[in-house]
């Protein structure tokens, strides 16, 4: 379809971003039956420090026909009894309890198995994180404009940045393929994490499960799944809050380079929907390099065994081996690049009484590489 244009919306921009806190929620208003039906889910694993943050910009949401269950991950620091307080004075709110802890992508899915048969959308909103009070009004609002829409983003604030923009600000439907190609070839992040997201509650209905458990990003995949035959909603306006933690999933995986290797599975996987032939293997190409450039980077700063078999295990499953060459030739890049930037890197590189030849210094490499499969 071609770019759809609809009634200016008043953006939230960076510079007015600070005025946006948790407590400067709208008004509610009655719930309306002859609005479409929405399911919100939250999957929660000890997160009472804040949960109640998060339950409450359910609440103060200026839509209000909706049910919320909260999927308690046998929590063991009061989430679980924070939950059922909201629960037992809202009866929209149910808590459900998992008999048994479950990884995070399953518990995801988990928690999207309980959204309601009658519900037209539904939305995951994480138990650290929150959502701003017109954020299910503004997102069913596009959806309800665009019925090819299966997925609607908006723009995200990611502790202190703002995520998800480069879509034209007229634009607010766009053809799923179209943004999927712009997601390759310009590097164009429209859609963010599940919870920057509304789903159309069929499509999450026909797939079970609905995110791969096998990749930690999965939410970024089901997207280019779901892209294959819907469009693409989206709204000119921040309308999540996604927090930024150290010890937070998305924290670890980016130490863990994790985005690497589900980069590259998504072009395997999917690319072929969206590319043509020579513009896949271009791409997939191009990110092979930063991928090993990436690792070439943490040879360097002496990464453990785990990173070393997680990435091996990665690029065997999905690209057919671990190339030990090319991670020391990503090494010796980021070297060059710290050679013609000197005066930057001095102050961190430790001083050596005798500094090696190049090629003692490329065999020194190659052997702190951990063997390929056939090595």
């Amino acid at each position: 379809m071609a770019e759809v244009k609809t009634p200016a919306q008043t953006p939230v921009c960076p510079e007015s971003v600070n005025k946006l806190t948790a407590s400067n929620l709208g008004p509610q208003r009655t719930a309306n039956p002859s609005l479409p039906f929405v399911s919100i889910v939250t999957p929660v694993h000890n997160e009472a420090e804040h949960l109640a943050e998060c339950i409450e910009s359910v609440l103060s949401q200026t839509y209000q026909n909706w049910d919320y269950t909260i999927v308690d991950n046998c929590s063991t620091d009061g989430s679980t009894e924070i939950a059922n307080r909201y629960a037992e004075k809202d009866r929209r709110i149910r808590v459900s309890r998992n008999h048994e802890l479950l990884p995070i992508i399953r518990n995801h899915n988990a928690a999207l198995r309980r959204i309601s048969d009658s519900s037209k959308y539904c939305k995951i909103v994480f138990a650290d994180d929150f959502i701003f009070p017109e954020c299910i009004d503004r997102m069913v609002a596009v959806a309800e404009d665009h019925p090819s829409v299966g997925i609607v983003s908006a723009y995200s604030l990611v502790g202190e940045e703002i995520k998800c923009v480069g879509l034209p600000y007229q634009t607010t439907a766009a053809n799923g393929r179209e943004v999927c190609r712009k997601h390759w070839l310009e590097r164009r992040y429209l859609w963010g994490s599940a919870n920057t997201l509304l789903y159309r509650s069929d499509l999450v209905r026909k797939y079970d499960p609905f995110y791969n458990e096998e990749n930690i990003h999965a939410d970024d995949e089901v997207c280019f799944l779901l892209l294959k035959t819907c469009d693409f909603g989206f709204v000119h306006q921040v309308l999540t809050f996604t927090r930024v933690r150290k010890d937070s999933m998305t924290t670890l995986s980016s130490d863990m380079h994790t985005e690497c290797a589900s980069t590259l599975h998504n072009l395997i996987t999917h690319g072929s929907s969206f590319l043509a032939p020579e513009e896949l293997k271009s791409r997939i190409e191009q990110h092979l390099t930063l991928y090993y450039r990436a690792l070439g980077k943490n040879l360097l700063l002496g990464r453990d065994k785990s990173f070393w078999n997680y990435h091996k295990q990665m690029l065997t499953q999905v690209d057919g081996g671990f190339n030990r060459m090319r991670v020391v030739g990503g090494a010796i890049t980021v070297l060059g690049d710290a050679a013609l930037n000197i005066k930057d890197t001095l102050g961190k590189l430790r001083k050596t009484r005798e500094k090696p030849s190049s090629t003692q210094r490329n065999a020194e490499l190659y052997e702190r590489v951990p063997p390929d499969q056939t090595g």
